[in-house]
Protein backbone atom coordinates (compact mmCIF):
# COMPACT_ATOMS: atom_id res chain seq x y z
CA UNK A 1 0.00 0.00 0.00
CA UNK A 2 0.93 3.52 -0.83
CA UNK A 3 2.77 5.36 2.08
CA UNK A 4 0.30 8.61 3.30
CA UNK A 5 0.22 11.21 6.03
CA UNK A 6 -2.77 12.28 7.96
CA UNK A 7 -3.30 15.78 9.13
CA UNK A 8 -6.28 16.82 11.29
CA UNK A 9 -8.76 14.04 11.45
CA UNK A 10 -11.99 15.09 12.84
CA UNK A 11 -15.27 13.54 11.74
CA UNK A 12 -17.13 16.48 11.31
CA UNK A 13 -14.42 17.47 8.10
CA UNK A 14 -14.72 16.13 4.74
CA UNK A 15 -11.67 14.75 3.41
CA UNK A 16 -9.49 15.86 0.95
CA UNK A 17 -6.16 14.11 -0.94
CA UNK A 18 -3.15 15.44 -1.99
CA UNK A 19 -1.39 14.08 -5.30
CA UNK A 20 2.03 15.13 -6.21
CA UNK A 21 4.02 15.49 -9.27
CA UNK A 22 6.75 12.90 -9.85
CA UNK A 23 9.72 13.27 -8.10
CA UNK A 24 7.88 15.36 -5.50
CA UNK A 25 6.17 14.38 -2.00
CA UNK A 26 3.87 15.92 0.97
CA UNK A 27 6.66 18.30 1.35
CA UNK A 28 5.34 19.73 -1.62
CA UNK A 29 2.07 20.67 -0.60
CA UNK A 30 3.57 22.54 2.80
CA UNK A 31 1.78 25.75 2.16
CA UNK A 32 -1.33 23.79 2.00
CA UNK A 33 -1.63 21.84 3.93
CA UNK A 34 -1.33 24.39 7.14
CA UNK A 35 -4.36 25.82 5.79
CA UNK A 36 -6.30 23.17 4.31
CA UNK A 37 -6.44 21.23 7.95
CA UNK A 38 -8.14 24.74 9.20
CA UNK A 39 -11.03 23.03 6.83
CA UNK A 40 -10.32 19.53 5.87
CA UNK A 41 -9.13 16.13 6.82
CA UNK A 42 -5.89 16.38 5.03
CA UNK A 43 -4.13 13.07 3.68
CA UNK A 44 -0.68 13.63 1.54
CA UNK A 45 -0.18 10.36 -0.31
CA UNK A 46 3.08 9.74 -1.62
CA UNK A 47 2.54 7.36 -4.88
CA UNK A 48 4.02 4.66 -5.93
CA UNK A 49 8.28 5.49 -6.60
CA UNK A 50 8.15 8.06 -4.03
CA UNK A 51 9.91 8.13 0.04
CA UNK A 52 8.37 4.91 1.64
CA UNK A 53 5.92 3.70 -1.14
CA UNK A 54 6.14 0.24 -3.33
CA UNK A 55 8.07 0.30 -6.40
CA UNK A 56 6.69 0.82 -9.48
CA UNK A 57 7.72 -2.67 -10.19
CA UNK A 58 5.89 -3.91 -6.67
CA UNK A 59 3.56 -5.90 -9.15
CA UNK A 60 4.03 -8.26 -11.64
CA UNK A 61 1.53 -6.45 -13.96
CA UNK A 62 2.97 -3.45 -16.07
CA UNK A 63 3.08 -0.02 -14.46
CA UNK A 64 0.50 1.85 -15.49
CA UNK A 65 -1.85 5.23 -15.01
CA UNK A 66 -4.61 3.39 -14.33
CA UNK A 67 -3.10 0.96 -11.42
CA UNK A 68 -1.79 4.28 -9.96
CA UNK A 69 -5.23 5.30 -9.44
CA UNK A 70 -6.05 2.16 -8.15
CA UNK A 71 -3.45 2.31 -5.67
CA UNK A 72 -4.91 5.81 -4.56
CA UNK A 73 -8.38 4.00 -4.11
CA UNK A 74 -6.45 1.68 -1.98
CA UNK A 75 -5.57 4.07 0.61
CA UNK A 76 -9.29 5.40 0.23
CA UNK A 77 -10.80 1.74 1.25
CA UNK A 78 -8.13 1.74 3.87
CA UNK A 79 -9.28 4.90 5.77
CA UNK A 80 -13.01 4.23 4.98
CA UNK A 81 -13.15 6.67 3.09
CA UNK A 82 -15.89 6.54 0.40
CA UNK A 83 -16.09 10.37 -1.33
CA UNK A 84 -12.99 12.86 -1.23
CA UNK A 85 -12.36 16.05 -2.65
CA UNK A 86 -8.58 15.72 -4.62
CA UNK A 87 -5.95 18.26 -5.16
CA UNK A 88 -3.39 17.46 -7.36
CA UNK A 89 -0.23 19.13 -8.81
CA UNK A 90 1.27 18.52 -12.74
CA UNK A 91 1.46 14.38 -12.35
CA UNK A 92 -0.92 14.22 -9.52
CA UNK A 93 -3.72 16.01 -12.17
CA UNK A 94 -3.20 12.92 -14.50
CA UNK A 95 -4.16 10.53 -12.19
CA UNK A 96 -6.64 12.92 -10.86
CA UNK A 97 -8.00 12.01 -14.62
CA UNK A 98 -7.88 8.68 -14.43
CA UNK A 99 -10.21 8.90 -11.17
CA UNK A 100 -12.29 10.88 -12.93
CA UNK A 101 -12.58 8.08 -15.58
CA UNK A 102 -12.63 5.05 -13.82
CA UNK A 103 -14.12 5.84 -10.43
CA UNK A 104 -15.92 9.35 -10.86
CA UNK A 105 -18.30 8.36 -7.57
CA UNK A 106 -15.29 8.62 -5.04
CA UNK A 107 -14.69 12.16 -6.25
CA UNK A 108 -16.34 15.40 -4.35
CA UNK A 109 -14.49 18.04 -6.29
CA UNK A 110 -11.29 17.76 -8.36
CA UNK A 111 -8.51 21.17 -7.64
CA UNK A 112 -6.01 20.65 -10.60
CA UNK A 113 -2.96 22.79 -10.77
CA UNK A 114 -0.62 22.73 -13.51
CA UNK A 115 -2.70 20.54 -14.87
CA UNK A 116 -1.18 17.82 -17.95
CA UNK A 117 -4.57 17.29 -20.43
CA UNK A 118 -2.10 15.94 -23.55
CA UNK A 119 1.31 15.54 -24.46
CA UNK A 120 2.06 18.43 -26.65
CA UNK A 121 4.87 18.42 -29.61
CA UNK A 122 7.36 19.96 -27.33
CA UNK A 123 6.66 17.75 -24.74
CA UNK A 124 6.83 14.83 -26.81
CA UNK A 125 10.13 15.72 -28.46
CA UNK A 126 10.99 15.75 -24.43
CA UNK A 127 10.26 12.54 -24.13
CA UNK A 128 11.78 11.56 -27.08
CA UNK A 129 15.22 13.02 -26.03
CA UNK A 130 15.22 11.70 -22.53
CA UNK A 131 14.69 8.21 -24.08
CA UNK A 132 17.48 8.39 -25.98
CA UNK A 133 19.79 9.65 -23.18
CA UNK A 134 18.22 7.93 -20.44
CA UNK A 135 20.43 5.16 -20.41
CA UNK A 136 23.67 7.36 -20.86
CA UNK A 137 22.63 10.56 -18.75
CA UNK A 138 22.34 10.62 -14.75
CA UNK A 139 18.86 10.76 -14.28
CA UNK A 140 18.91 13.32 -12.14
CA UNK A 141 20.18 15.87 -14.80
CA UNK A 142 17.64 14.84 -17.18
CA UNK A 143 15.22 15.74 -14.57
CA UNK A 144 16.63 19.18 -13.90
CA UNK A 145 16.72 19.78 -17.96
CA UNK A 146 13.03 18.94 -17.83
CA UNK A 147 12.10 20.92 -14.48
CA UNK A 148 14.44 24.42 -16.38
CA UNK A 149 12.05 23.86 -19.77
CA UNK A 150 9.28 23.90 -17.46
CA UNK A 151 10.08 26.47 -14.72
CA UNK A 152 12.62 28.53 -17.06
CA UNK A 153 11.88 32.31 -15.05
CA UNK A 154 13.61 33.26 -12.43
CA UNK A 155 10.48 33.22 -10.49
CA UNK A 156 9.85 29.74 -10.42
CA UNK A 157 13.61 29.16 -9.35
CA UNK A 158 12.13 28.69 -6.19
CA UNK A 159 9.54 26.04 -6.96
CA UNK A 160 12.19 24.50 -9.83
CA UNK A 161 14.99 24.37 -6.71
CA UNK A 162 11.92 22.76 -4.33
CA UNK A 163 11.46 19.98 -7.04
CA UNK A 164 15.11 19.15 -7.78
CA UNK A 165 15.92 18.67 -4.36
CA UNK A 166 12.38 16.22 -3.78
CA UNK A 167 13.73 14.42 -6.88
CA UNK A 168 17.51 13.74 -5.41
CA UNK A 169 15.58 11.65 -2.81
CA UNK A 170 14.07 9.03 -5.75
CA UNK A 171 15.61 6.09 -7.35
CA UNK A 172 16.66 6.41 -10.78
CA UNK A 173 14.72 2.86 -11.61
CA UNK A 174 11.86 4.62 -9.91
CA UNK A 175 11.74 7.77 -11.99
CA UNK A 176 12.20 6.30 -15.28
CA UNK A 177 9.35 3.60 -14.21
CA UNK A 178 7.29 6.70 -14.56
CA UNK A 179 9.09 8.60 -17.47
CA UNK A 180 8.10 5.47 -19.45
CA UNK A 181 4.26 5.96 -18.73
CA UNK A 182 4.29 9.87 -19.70
CA UNK A 183 3.53 8.91 -23.34
CA UNK A 184 0.04 7.11 -22.28
CA UNK A 185 -1.17 10.82 -21.05
CA UNK A 186 -3.49 11.57 -23.30
CA UNK A 187 -5.31 8.61 -22.16
CA UNK A 188 -6.28 9.24 -19.35
CA UNK A 189 -7.98 12.60 -19.67
CA UNK A 190 -9.83 11.00 -22.74
CA UNK A 191 -13.24 10.13 -20.85
CA UNK A 192 -13.26 12.41 -18.46
CA UNK A 193 -16.45 14.86 -19.69
CA UNK A 194 -17.92 11.64 -20.67
CA UNK A 195 -17.77 9.63 -16.65
CA UNK A 196 -17.36 12.90 -14.69
CA UNK A 197 -19.52 15.88 -16.61
CA UNK A 198 -21.34 16.16 -13.12
CA UNK A 199 -18.20 16.66 -10.96
CA UNK A 200 -16.81 20.20 -10.24
CA UNK A 201 -13.39 20.47 -11.35
CA UNK A 202 -11.46 23.34 -11.16
CA UNK A 203 -7.82 24.23 -13.08
CA UNK A 204 -5.49 26.50 -11.58
CA UNK A 205 -2.83 27.20 -14.31
CA UNK A 206 0.03 29.57 -14.37
CA UNK A 207 0.29 32.27 -16.96
CA UNK A 208 3.34 31.32 -17.84
CA UNK A 209 3.45 27.88 -17.65
CA UNK A 210 4.12 27.94 -21.29
CA UNK A 211 3.96 24.16 -21.66
CA UNK A 212 0.88 22.93 -20.72
CA UNK A 213 -1.46 26.34 -20.52
CA UNK A 214 -2.90 26.61 -23.76
CA UNK A 215 -3.82 22.63 -24.81
CA UNK A 216 -5.13 22.19 -20.89
CA UNK A 217 -7.13 26.01 -21.84
CA UNK A 218 -8.47 23.94 -25.10
CA UNK A 219 -9.52 20.90 -24.18
CA UNK A 220 -11.74 21.75 -20.72
CA UNK A 221 -13.06 25.50 -21.59
CA UNK A 222 -16.13 24.13 -23.22
CA UNK A 223 -16.69 20.91 -20.27
CA UNK A 224 -20.05 21.27 -17.98
CA UNK A 225 -19.06 22.28 -14.61
CA UNK A 226 -15.56 23.19 -14.98
CA UNK A 227 -13.65 26.37 -14.23
CA UNK A 228 -10.48 27.08 -15.41
CA UNK A 229 -8.60 30.14 -13.96
CA UNK A 230 -5.11 31.51 -14.98
CA UNK A 231 -3.05 32.55 -11.82
CA UNK A 232 -0.72 36.11 -13.00
CA UNK A 233 2.86 36.01 -11.88
CA UNK A 234 2.80 31.88 -11.70
CA UNK A 235 4.36 29.06 -13.95
CA UNK A 236 3.74 25.75 -14.04
CA UNK A 237 3.77 24.60 -10.06
CA UNK A 238 1.45 27.02 -9.10
CA UNK A 239 0.78 25.69 -5.45
CA UNK A 240 4.33 26.97 -4.73
CA UNK A 241 4.70 29.92 -7.19
CA UNK A 242 1.50 31.15 -5.33
CA UNK A 243 0.41 29.61 -2.43
CA UNK A 244 -2.18 32.47 -1.21
CA UNK A 245 -4.18 32.68 -4.32
CA UNK A 246 -4.18 28.96 -4.58
CA UNK A 247 -5.02 28.36 -1.06
CA UNK A 248 -8.31 30.63 -1.38
CA UNK A 249 -9.57 29.60 -4.93
CA UNK A 250 -9.28 26.05 -4.18
CA UNK A 251 -10.48 26.40 -0.23
CA UNK A 252 -13.44 28.17 -1.47
CA UNK A 253 -14.38 25.42 -4.48
CA UNK A 254 -13.99 22.34 -2.26
CA UNK A 255 -16.13 24.36 0.24
CA UNK A 256 -18.56 25.68 -1.72
CA UNK A 257 -18.17 22.65 -3.76
CA UNK A 258 -17.78 24.44 -7.40
CA UNK A 259 -18.07 27.91 -6.67
CA UNK A 260 -15.31 30.27 -6.61
CA UNK A 261 -14.53 34.18 -6.14
CA UNK A 262 -11.67 34.76 -9.13
CA UNK A 263 -11.66 38.46 -8.46
CA UNK A 264 -7.92 38.24 -8.31
CA UNK A 265 -7.17 36.13 -11.52
CA UNK A 266 -6.76 37.88 -14.54
CA UNK A 267 -8.48 35.21 -16.95
CA UNK A 268 -11.28 33.19 -17.46
CA UNK A 269 -14.43 31.03 -16.08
Amino acid sequence: MLEYKVFSEEHTKPYVLLLHGIGGSANIFFPQIKEYKKHFNVIAIHLRGHKGSPSVYSNSSAFSFKEAANDVIEVMDQLRIKKAHFVGVSLGTVIIHQLLSMAPNRVETAVMGGAITKMNLISRLLLSFGKLAKNVMPYLWLYSLFARVLMPRKNHKESRNAFIKEASQMKRAEFLGWYDIAPTVDTTFMDVEKTAGSIPKLYLMGSGDRMFKKDTWKNVKNMPNTTCLFIPNSGHVVNLDTPEIFNNCSISYMKTKGNIHGSLLEEKT
